[in-house]
């Protein structure tokens, strides 16, 4: 498991071959000394998650950040030990990136992803967090493996809680980041949005909506897990056609291994920020040879590492118009 602190020698293959910032090494300190007074990080074997903690009815998040991350993570049986992965390196991308210049009050929000038509618990969303809290939020989440084997899931209605009910006021680089491997539905469910948001809404809103106005708010990507324990290429095309047109083919990034879906994200936003570099060092530290350093780089082939990037945040308030037709 990842640890809390400057360094972890029982993932990294070459402990001192790389340093972090030595501005934030006091506060990484301080995240090393926090975490052993708790014991070693572990999860909770859960039969619900913790509603106290991740419940949306009636709830909004808020980040006074300027870089707050939302990562959304689908929790359905197809992700199969992925969450879990994921989870683990929480460590690693948030002290990787907290540790980047101008970057100190970054924010992090962890949430789920289900299927609000067959799961109990298809949307858990947890308020933003920083350091060792981070483990609270994780471990307040229900991965329920469930899902209805069809190829769908209810990524929109993440999508519309995150556009109505996610505050960033701050904000100059947002991201949201959703690791999946299906499609949404084409419309967001007035009944599922009154059941577990609480919002009233005459009629369904067209999917496609929400996620174009949500990129007017986020850096947003999906990060895209191969379909099944084996390749679906047919599948894996019909998902990404569909997430294209609604985002955008550029903002599909191929995640090819769970062991490599939070150094995709954290290569993502580092090469945002023009700190590509920098991760790449991190890699290396890490011990991953030149394959696997050359399927981060396939991955974001196409992100421009430009230090000078801004977000496409426009700090308007975006509300949707239901008078508009779906």
């Amino acid at each position: 498991m990842y640890a809390w602190g400057p360094t972890d020698p029982t993932k990294w293959k070459k402990p001192g071959s790389y340093k972090y910032d030595d501005a934030r090494k006091p506060y990484l300190d301080k995240l090393a000394s926090d975490a052993s007074k708790l014991g070693p990080r572990t999860y909770v074997n859960r039969s619900e998650p913790d509603m106290g903690l991740v419940n949306t009815a009636g709830k909004t998040i808020t980040s006074d950040s300027k870089n707050p991350i939302i990562i959304g993570i689908d929790i359905t049986g197809s992700m199969s030990k992925w969450p879990f992965e994921i989870f683990d390196r929480m460590p690693l991308l948030f002290q990787g990136l907290a540790q980047y210049e101008d970057r100190e009050d970054l924010e992090m929000c962890i949430a789920a992803i289900g299927d609000a038509t067959w799961d109990n618990y298809p949307l858990q969303v947890n308020d933003f967090a920083k350091g060792i809290e981070l483990d609270t939020k994780v471990n307040a989440l229900f991965p329920e493996g469930g899902g209805g084997g069809h190829i769908i899931e209810s990524y929109e209605l993440f999508a519309y809680f995150m556009l109505e009910h996610c505050k960033t006021p701050n904000a100059t680089s947002p991201f949201l980041l959703i690791y999946g491997d299906e499609m949404f539905y084409e419309n967001v469910n007035p009944k599922q949005v009154g059941h577990y948001i609480g919002d009233k809404l005459n009629r369904p809103i067209e999917s496609r909506q929400v996620w174009q106005k949500l990129l007017q708010n986020f850096n947003l990507y999906l990060l895209h897990k191969p379909y099944g324990d084996e390749n679906e290429p047919d599948v894996d095309e019909e998902v990404k056609t569909q997430w294209a047109k609604a985002i955008g083919k550029q903002r599909i990034i191929e995640v090819p291994s769970m062991d490599r879906a939070v150094d995709i994200a954290y290569g993502l936003i580092a090469k945002h920020w023009g700190e590509y570099r920098d991760f790449k060092k991190s890699m290396d530290a890490r011990g991953h040879d030149a394959t696997v350093k050359g399927a981060v780089d396939y991955s974001l082939r196409f992100i421009d590492p430009n230090k000078s990037l801004k977000s496409v945040v426009t700090n308007a308030t975006l509300k949707l118009d239901l008078d508009e037709e779906a």
